[in-house]
This record gives C-alpha cells, structure tokens and sequence, in this order.
C-alpha cells in the first residue's frame, strides 16, 4: 500500500452535532485534505486542512463508523462518537477514497498498537489537538493480513448496512421463478471491495499519468489488450461528479460502468444542425450535465461517426480497426477521426501492445495479421484445419458467433425446445420497471431466462478468476437444486449458480439495478454482443460478414486455436478499410518521433 493513501483531497463538509441531534457546527470545503496521522500519544486521528484554511482539525479514530455503500462513486461519511462529529466526503475519485478508507481500517484493526478506549475524552482531546502529529507508515503486509481476518469476523463496528427496495413482481405461473423467491445463502462481504483490482503495466500507468495531467488523448490496441480495464482505472481516478464515462454502445458503455454517448448528448442522432442541437441540449437536463463536466470519456470510439466536438478533457478509447460507424442507407459513414476537430482536440496518442486475452504467440501473430487485413496462405491453412477439429468437451457444445443477432436468438430458441424435460423460467428483478428496455438493450444478462437440463449456457459475470469461472466462461445445466440451476464448466467444476447484480447509470446520474442469474443461452452468440468476452469454446462461419474487421472481431474473442473452429474459411472474408490503414500508418509514424518513449518498448539501461 502506498504512502498516498493515507490522504484523500475532495469536497469535504464537516458536521458536530449536541446530545439532541442538533448542528451545532458546520463547515464546507470545496476542497479539502484529510490525512490520517499520529498524535504525540501514538493516537490515530485524521486531520482534515480546507484548501483555503488557516487551520486544521483534528479528529480521533476511536469509536467511530464508516459508512461506505457509495463509495464506488466518490462518496462515504465517517462518524466520529468521542468528538460528535461526521465528515462527509463527495466527488472523491473512487480508487483513492476506496483506499484512504482501506488504510484507515487496516491501521486500526490490523496494526500492532490496537486503539484503547479512553477514560477521559476531554483531556485526550487537549492533549491530541494541542501536540504534533506525524504521518503514519504504509501498511505491512502483516497488519494487511490482521485486518483480513478480523474483516472475516464482523463488519457490524465500521458499516451501517441500508436494506436496498426492489419493486416486486406478482408471479401467477409457479414455474416462473424471481431473484426473492430465491433463498440463497449470503456471501460474506469483502470491506472496500474495489471494481478496479489488478496491477496495471508499464504502458497503461503511462497513459493514465497523461491522464492525471490534464492531457486529452486517444489510446488503442488491438482486442484484449486492457483497454476496458484500463478506462475503469482512468474513471476511478477522477472525481465523479465532473467526469462522464461513455460509450458508443450499450454494451461497452456497461462494461465501463457508464453511459451511451447518445444519452449524455441529450441531441438524438446528431443528424440536426447546430443550431437545433444547441435548442435540443437548452430544454433538456443534458445541458446541465454538458456545463459541469471536465473530463468525457468514450468507448468503443471506432463506431462514433465524424462530429464536432471539443473544449473539455477528452479521454478516447478503441480500435478503427474493429467496428465501424453505423452506416446509413444513402452515404458511407465516415470516422471521427476524419472529423476536422480531431487534431486539435487530441494532445497525446497511445497504443497499447501487451495481449491479455491469449497467450499462444502464434494465434496472437495471426490475429495481428488479421487486424491489418492481412491473410497469408500460412493463415488461411491453419485456420481452414481448425474446421476438423473437435472442441467439445463434459457435454458443452461449441457457441456459434453469428453475425446477425436476430440469428443467433433463433438458434438458441430451436435447440432449447428440441430438449425435452421441465423448463424452469427466471424473470429478473429490475430496480425500475420503466428502466427494463433500457437494461435489456445495455446489458448481456436477460429479462426473461429460460432454461431446462441440457441447455449450453455462458457465465455472464467473473464470479472466481482463480476456479475458471469467469465472464464468457462456457458451459451446460446438468440439473436443478432448490430452484437454482447446477452448470458443469468446461474448464471448471459444478457450479450452482446465483443471483447477481448488475447496474448501469442514467444520463441523470441515477443508477439502476437488474438482478438475474448470470447466465445466457450459448449455443449461438451474436459478435456484437460478445464484446468484451473471451470465449473459451466457440466455432463460427464468416460467410456472411458485411463489415470490415468484423471477421477480426470474431475470431479475436477465441481464447486460443484449440478453442476455435471456423467453418469454411477464405481470405475474401477479411480485409480492413483504407482510411483505417492510413490513419494507422500516420498514428504509428507520430508515435516514433515522440520524444517519450513508445509505449511497449523498454528503457534502455545506461
């Protein structure tokens, strides 16, 4: 843990209250920072300095409670009981509230010195307020693993659970199963769970560094190289309340926790004039979120058509070598990249280069090649032998990505009435029923799940990285358990699976929950709605792609070639748009005359 994280600066309100629950004492900084120290007695307290104050205060980490529901999106209160006092912190960027919060209760419950209660407040407070204080050292790894156990033993002393209200569905049909008539037992929760976990490479620190500084940049890579991991990174990193996380899909804008752009924009389609654009954004709530926002960002970048756009931090995300912009009926549409804004606007280019998804160098090279076009015979031939080769393994069946998803719900609905047995359906739980078209369109999970024993499924959530369960993971139901469904993995055990919980935000700010079992029917899968996913048994026939890069798109969600069968592959199926490759051409021609060194390559020792 670094020795940043003992300190948070945000928009801080400090409130003390009498024996009645009346404010006696108030005070609002726009900005302040609040740093956990030691007092002369070896105390724990935090020190909270406003930007524009001539003092600090000082208040002990005795008796106290954290309530941290909302962390995740930069906000948490800690109450103090010896000084009746509670600190209220907005706007923090969530990874560095996440861990000054993580260190407070590491330093209070796993360190050496456990804090005492005291006999006599008054004289504590006099003696802790009027000596030095000091700033505490990072956590040990022994302190770390103190604070795990007793984290495992209760959470009751530093969290005020609230119960969530989820509006009930009546069910008519015993068949038809929901989310609470389900009794699943409770996971223990993990304090301070952070949605950002793992280490970042060299190559994305330095793009999220350029980040921190102000700089409005486009980063690339080819699938499965970290982009979406490291957008999460860069959106934890700044304070929510001015900074908005958006994509050009549903989907993409989900797997970032945030928005369609097409929301935030609060203008349609764009297809309008300046001027009615500019009318459409003053009548709407979109022209308050436009005013306070400092930071956009966007996903999925490639299928964002030429606009104009500008004047805040742009952060900017995707590959033009995936899918393109919706084309409309009568023109070709056109990159943003192409957009006269797009020079001007963007000040530093990135691409990241280190693969995650696969680790075979060969399939890795293929894929490259694929990306830029580019189909040797030598490819052509391995990927016309993947055709014979057998992939199926426990009873599951390889998923067929489909280029139509219209296609693939009919693939899925004729094998499942082909099963004989019960079917047992599972309606999800949405937090807002006039939210469920929304859910429906941003999220992968269903509405309405239908399965019986024998149905191919996919997990739709990481649920244990280390046991193989993660998203995109394929498998089949071999029974049911108290109304819960029981999937044998491929590269897994048996699971039983329960109901989880996804969310997505409103252009508003507002965040909506559907709660399901994370699973999907996957004898067939649509490439547009398997973005993101690593599949790890899949077959496909790329006779009926209309795109470029969408062959790519499809065969880089394949873990490896031994997972892979493609059907009736030629080389006519893969090529990649001309404005794509000069773009890249003149991207990569930039990067050499930095002056920084390219992201990927190492330093060299003097």
């Amino acid at each position: 843990m670094d020795k940043d994280d003992s300190s948070l600066s945000c928009a801080t309100i400090l409130e003390w209250v009498d024996a009645q629950g009346s404010t006696t004492r108030k005070i609002n900084h726009r900005l302040a920072t609040s740093r956990v120290v030691r007092n002369n007695l070896r105390h724990l307290l935090i020190e909270v300095k406003g930007e524009k104050a001539s003092s600090a205060v000082k208040l002990h980490l005795q008796k106290f409670k954290v309530f941290n529901k909302f962390m995740t999106e930069g906000k948490a209160s800690i109450s103090f009981q010896l000084d009746n006092c509670t600190i209220y912190y907005s706007n923090a960027p969530p990874s560095k509230l996440i861990n000054f919060l993580k260190t407070i209760y590491i330093k209070t419950t796993g360190g050496d010195e456990n804090q005492k209660v005291i006999k006599n407040p008054l004289r504590e407070k006099i003696i802790g307020n009027l000596g030095t204080t000091e700033d505490i050292s990072p956590a040990t790894i022994a302190e770390i693993n103190r604070a795990k156990e007793k984290a495992g033993i209760s959470r009751a002393t530093l969290t005020t659970p609230s119960p969530s209200t989820l509006k009930k569905r009546k069910r008519e049909d015993d068949n038809i199963i929901s989310p609470n008539s389900i009794k699943t037992p409770k996971a223990k929760g993990r304090l301070f769970n952070n949605p950002t976990i793992g280490e970042m490479t060299s190559e994305q620190s330095q793009v999220l560094e350029y980040v921190l500084n102000g700089k409005s940049i486009f980063f690339t890579g080819s699938a499965g190289t970290g982009k979406s991991f490291l957008l999460r990174k860069i959106i934890a990193a700044l304070p929510p309340d001015v900074t908005m996380a958006t994509a050009s899909t549903g989907v993409a804008a989900c797997h970032i926790g945030g928005i369609t752009l097409h929301q935030f924009a609060g203008i349609g389609l764009g297809t309008g004039t300046m001027e009615k654009c500019k009318k459409m954004v003053a009548k709407s709530a979109a022209g308050t979120i436009w005013r306070k926002t400092k930071h956009l960002i966007i996903d999925e970048i490639s299928m964002v058509d030429v606009k104009p756009f500008g004047g805040i931090q742009l952060i900017l995300c995707g590959d033009f070598f995936q899918l393109p912009p919706v084309s409309k009926r009568d023109e070709q549409s056109k990159f943003c990249f192409q957009s006269k804004a797009w020079a001007s606007c963007i000040q530093m280019n990135f691409e990241l280069r280190k693969v995650h998804r696969q680790t075979d160098p060969q399939f890795i090279s293929i894929l490259n090649q694929l990306r830029m076009g580019q189909v040797t015979d030598e490819t052509t031939k391995i990927l016309q032998e993947t055709a014979r080769q057998t992939i199926e393994t426990k009873g599951i069946l390889a998923t067929r990505l489909c280029s139509h998803v219209n296609e693939a719900n009919e693939i899925n609905e004729t094998q499942l009435e082909k099963l004989s047995g019960v079917s047992k359906t599972y309606m999800a739980e949405d937090s807002d029923e006039s939210m469920t078209r929304s859910l429906d369109q941003q999220l992968t999970v269903p509405n309405k799940l239908v399965l019986k024993v024998g149905a191919q499924v996919m997990l739709l959530k990481n649920i244990s990285l280390s046991a193989g369960l993660v998203n995109g993971a394929r498998g089949v139901v071999v029974k049911f358990e108290n109304d819960l469904p029981v999937i044998q993995f491929r590269t897994a055990g048996t699971y039983t699976a329960k109901i989880e919980k996804w969310s997505i935000k409103t252009a508003g700010g507002a965040v909506v929950y559907r709660k399901q079992l994370p699973l999907k029917l996957a004898w067939a899968f649509s490439i547009h709605k398997s973005q993101g996913l690593t599949l790890d048994c899949v077959e496909m026939s790329l006779t009926r792609v209309f795109d470029a890069g969408q062959a790519y798109v499809a065969l880089s969600r394949a873990q490896s070639l031994k997972t892979l069968r493609v059907l009736d592959f030629n080389s006519q199926q893969v090529w990649a748009n001309k404005d794509v490759l000069n773009f890249y051409r003149r991207f990569r021609m930039n990067l050499q005359q930095m002056e920084i060194v390219p992201l990927g390559k190492k330093k060299r020792k003097s």
